[in-house]
């Protein structure tokens, strides 16, 4: 049994005129944005690329030396080094700038936008309730859909990329804070008030501290989010990694796509050990 065509709901319609609706009347205010992204993007990509390739290596082992809490870190520190010194030797250095470049911007502004919003919902019912539906909307749809409103109001490039990479990373770091906030030992905040503690010395020494660790689990979690979509985002004209698998698929060059995906697969796993280490020294801490 087919549904009946008679109870066909159009949604669609609405959508694309609401899209042609920012794109006529909202230009000038798209345009504003992608030239601060833009400008963003450039002195991102200028601190990334001053820095020596040996000098990022060394800083790559002397953090993973640091943060590591295992009897081997030392053996980590050389292992991580060495896989970046890979991706140097198999030609994507550059490449892997660009990439780090798109990943940076949209992890900095999914934060700058993503925590206070989470300390809001933990305080606020009200903000939980609104909050949520559409955190759980931005996880579970399809990222490629993000793509499509990002170009048709920003274009094509790397700025349509960290707007559509931003929206896809920000939820879990807004869950996080919200959930860390709220698993506070209600023991502590109440010890806190009796002294006398206004509501930012509370929010800034007491449940922000405490909740720090979890915190950066959210942290953790968006800058892996952000990473995973950089192959998606090649598809609307990011350049980077994400753009070598795509030429390797276009072109059936499997060595292309495997080696680009290797560099993307090492990039997540160093700055995902390195985050988890740190998050493990704040809950010590």
């Amino acid at each position: 049994m087919h549904f009946p065509k008679d109870l066909f709901i159009n949604i669609k319609k609405p959508i694309d005129n609401a899209i042609e609706y920012m794109v006529r009347n909202w230009g000038p205010i798209f345009d504003a944005i992608s030239d601060g992204l833009r400008t963003m993007l450039f002195y991102i990509r200028s601190a990334v690329e001053i820095i020596p390739w040996w000098l990022l290596i060394a800083l790559v082992f002397f953090a993973a030396y640091k943060t590591s809490k295992t009897s081997k870190k030392l053996s980590s520190a050389i292992l991580y080094s060495a896989l970046l010194f890979f991706i140097g030797l198999i030609g994507l250095w550059d490449m892997m700038n660009a990439t780090l470049t798109i990943i940076i911007a949209s992890v900095i502004i999914s934060l700058l936008l993503g925590f206070p919003l989470g300390l809001l919902v933990a305080q606020s019912k009200r903000a939980n309730v609104i909050v949520r539906p559409v955190l759980d909307t931005m996880q579970t749809m399809p990222s490629f859909v993000y793509l499509i409103p990002a170009v048709m109001l920003l274009g094509l490039g790397n700025v349509p990329a960290v707007v559509a990479t931003t929206i896809y990373a920000m939820p879990p770091i807004v869950r996080m804070t919200s959930h860390g906030i709220q698993q506070v030992d209600a023991e502590v905040v109440e010890a806190s008030k009796s002294f006398g503690a206004t509501r930012f010395q509370m929010l800034t020494k007491v449940l922000i501290p405490q909740a720090l660790p979890t915190i950066m689990t959210g942290v953790n979690q968006t800058i892996m989010m952000a990473i995973s979509m950089v192959v998606t985002s090649s598809m609307i004209g990011a350049t980077g990694l994400g753009s070598e698998v795509l030429k390797g698929i276009n072109r059936l060059e499997s060595g292309r796509g495997f080696a680009a995906g290797t560099a993307i697969v090492i990039i997540a796993i160093i700055i995902d050990r390195l985050t988890q280490s740190l998050g493990m020294r704040k809950e010590k801490a």
